[in-house]
């Protein structure tokens, strides 16, 4: 297994450790709940140096150049992106699934993108198949998660810029006579940061940040069951090669401009079965479970829209324990408008009523 570069602290600091993705990670440290709470309460800092960290350069010197190969590619508005700002998007297939989600960064003359690591080789290929630009995979640098409501007040202590950041800038910083990459953003629904630094001083950057008060390390576990409290789609669960942004609730990350209609319309694999879903509707539908009792659902469990339907009209795809909220909750992927108020998952052969609830199940934090 591939490791990061915060290996040797993890296990300095006792973390259990697992393949993820073909990394050896941490899974959790103190616990997965005390982790949990501890991001919601005060900071939590996640090493995320499995993703893919990737660098479009045009080759013309002309970032618009980069922007349209971009969007040949992604849904998005890259040529509408402002220096210094970040963007949610999705690379989709010829078909109108989901290849990969990612993020995406202007930085002046060249774009940064973050990758979801199960999937970096598969959009590198893309990305290196596109005319006009360089693809430069970075593998010289750390990529760590500051997140809670205490991150800018602890973050800043180290590098005082961060406090004037809102969500979804991205600018470059110095810290100890270091250049890192900062933005202000994250994957757990609170205020936060992720921050690239060089390979050679993650591991001094991360125990300055954890030798603050507020500042504790989380692992994976924490970070999963803090993305589905705030409703967040993860890769191979609610979004796939065979799942539409249209279909996970994500038509929010095509903008007006690139849908039917648009100065930039279409363009982009799969183009048409995605445009016909946000014209029409799709045929299935991303939705919010609150389960009754204690006990998780967990992912591939089939929903029925009633105690005694005999056949499902969807099934979970991610589910797990809700600390902040004190009982389970789940997505699941639906025949559009076949649940109401109240569905069934089946667990071991029992239905389990749950309550159809909007997303994020907790409210999101960020600072705008």
């Amino acid at each position: 297994m591939a490791i990061t570069a915060l290996h040797p602290l993890h296990r300095e600091l006792g973390a259990r450790l697992v393949d993820f993705a073909g990394w050896e990670l941490p899974v959790q440290f103190a616990g997965i709940i005390a982790e949990h709470q501890h991001t919601r309460s005060h900071a939590s800092l996640f090493d995320v140096s499995h993703m893919g960290q990737v660098l479009v350069t045009p080759l013309s010197g002309d970032l618009a150049d980069a922007a349209a190969a971009l969007e040949s590619l992604i849904p998005a508005s890259a040529a509408g992106l402002a220096e210094g700002r970040q963007r949610y998007g999705l690379i989709t297939t010829d078909d109108g699934g989901v290849v990969d989600d990612l993020m995406f960064a202007n930085r002046g003359d060249h774009f940064l993108l973050v990758l979801n690591a199960a999937r970096t080789s598969v959009d590198l290929e893309r990305l290196r198949a596109l005319d006009g630009i360089t693809v430069e995979h970075l593998t010289d640098r750390s990529l760590l998660a500051l997140q809670g409501p205490s991150a800018s007040e602890a973050l800043a202590t180290l590098i005082p810029e961060v406090a004037d950041l809102t969500f979804m800038d991205s600018v470059a910083l110095t810290w100890d006579g270091t250049k890192v990459w900062v933005s202000r953003s994250g994957y757990t629904g609170e205020d936060g940061f992720e921050i690239s630094v060089p390979n050679e001083r993650a591991v001094e950057f991360a125990r300055a940040l954890l030798a603050l008060d507020a500042v504790a390390p989380a692992g994976l576990g924490a970070r999963d069951s803090l993305r589905l409290e705030a409703g967040m789609p993860l890769y191979g669960h609610e979004l796939s090669e065979q799942i539409s942004p249209v279909e996970a609730g994500l038509g929010w990350a095509i903008p007006k401009v690139r849908r039917p209609g648009g100065s930039r319309a279409g363009g982009y694999p799969g183009s048409a079965t995605i445009e016909d879903q946000l014209t029409d509707g799709p045929a299935r539908e991303r939705i919010g479970l609150r389960i009754d009792g204690r006990a998780p659902v967990r992912e591939g469990a089939a929903v029925f829209a009633d105690e005694d339907a005999s056949e499902p009209i969807g099934s979970v795809t991610s589910g797990g324990f809700a600390a902040t909220l004190g009982g389970p909750v789940a997505m699941a992927l639906v025949e559009t408008g076949s649940a109401g108020e109240r569905v069934y998952a089946e667990v071991r052969g029992r239905r389990v009523a749950a309550t159809v609830t909007p997303m994020p199940f907790v409210p999101h934090n960020y600072h705008r």
